[in-house]
């Protein structure tokens, strides 16, 4: 039921799919693929890393404030997920969701303005950096609590069986997720009855500060999915175009009928697990590593060796990525707070009689 799908290694298995395009093989690796595209795919995760970039800088300057989780080093596979998707799908991801909720279409000036807590941020300023949602996007939620996402979103696939509709639920997690009791559960009930879903586990490689290796006696996290008969997939979450092609196949597949799967994609985190976390536990080695992976910079010269970009239409396109971010943070900067007289306004979703709204400083009586 698994399958490993990259751009340069066989499948795993012989039983299922292989993983197979013409512009794959030979010297010609975009063969096929528009060079409009392929610039915009650059463009996009340009814009990412321009954004994470600028979301560092702003913690420090206590702009923003609890947790902020980067997508440095995963715009590939961020970028490569997104485009698998239609407008009308629907998209469940944890607490590291800048670099999708901006790839699913929000504007980047209402994420800053999230993580700001702004009133014109995508959740009226009171979720941050962990909790961005737009019904209108499809975006349902990052999550802070983890594997909290997993439930809701086999949910929401069971919702849209139940009703006839065909629309695709996917739900993103990090490698550590796996290892919680509802990634079982929801797995399991989502092959019982088919339902349109594909989960996908983002392995950066490190849950927090350990390994992979050192904390699941099955290290390959796609195999998993055996135990629920469901099919899986592993991919280079490096590659973007790997990662389209392998998410738009279990979208699609998920889509038509033929029930859930799991996407595992392997790449590296270039910083830590959050914007305040040294990553003191990896070595030199490790470090390189991650550096050498990067998918934006090998993007960028895969291009330019293809004669796709040039160096100057590069850089104009990163100056471009680079005045789109300040401009984000420019109207997150002039958006208003909230009013403190809204503090309770979201408490519930639907009012609750004699719900209090009594502030640290009232008297009690």
């Amino acid at each position: 039921m698994a399958q490993t799908a990259t751009r340069s290694k066989p499948a795993t298995r012989s039983k299922t799919r292989r993983s197979s395009s013409p512009r794959r093989s030979g010297d010609k690796p975009f063969r096929g693929e528009s060079p409009e595209l392929l610039q915009d795919y650059f463009h996009e995760m340009t814009l990412i890393r321009r954004f994470e970039e600028r979301a560092a800088q702003g913690y420090t300057q206590a702009k923003i404030g609890g947790y902020c989780h980067l997508n440095l080093g995963e715009e590939a596979t961020v970028v490569g997920l997104m485009r698998a998707l239609r407008k009308t799908d629907l998209l469940f991801t944890n607490y590291r969701e800048h670099g999708y909720a901006i790839a699913k279409g929000i504007e980047p000036g209402r994420v800053m303005a999230e993580l700001y807590g702004r009133t014109t941020g995508t959740s009226k300023g009171w979720g941050g950096s962990m909790h961005m949602f737009d019904v209108e996007a499809g975006l349902l939620g990052g999550y802070g609590i983890v594997g909290g996402q997993i439930p809701l979103a086999t949910g929401a696939a069971l919702a849209i069986d139940y009703r006839g509709g065909d629309q695709v639920v996917m739900c993103q997690m990090g490698d550590g997720t796996t290892n919680i009791g509802a990634f079982h559960e929801a797995l399991n009930i989502a092959a019982l009855w088919k339902l349109p879903v594909v989960f996908v586990v983002v392995n950066n490689q490190l849950g927090m500060g350990t390994t992979v290796e050192r904390s699941s006696a099955e290290p390959e996290l796609y195999k998993r999915a055996a135990a629920y008969r469901m099919h899986s997939e592993r991919v280079d979450g490096n590659d973007v175009l790997a990662v389209r092609d392998a998410a738009t196949r279990l979208v699609e597949r998920a889509r038509s009928g033929e029930g859930p799967a799991l996407l595992e994609a392997v790449s590296h985190r270039l910083k830590g697990h959050s914007v305040v976390d040294p990553a003191k536990y990896r070595s030199e080695e490790e470090v390189e590593a991650a550096k050498q992976a990067d998918p934006v910079l090998n993007f960028r010269q895969k291009l330019i060796e293809a004669g796709i970009l040039s160096e100057e239409s590069a850089a104009e396109i990163e100056r471009k990525a680079q005045a789109e971010v300040d401009a984000a943070v420019a109207f997150a900067d002039d958006s208003p707070h909230p009013d403190p007289a809204t503090l309770f306004d979201y408490t519930y979703a639907t009012p609750v009689a004699n719900d209090s709204r009594r502030l640290p400083e009232d008297p009690v009586f």
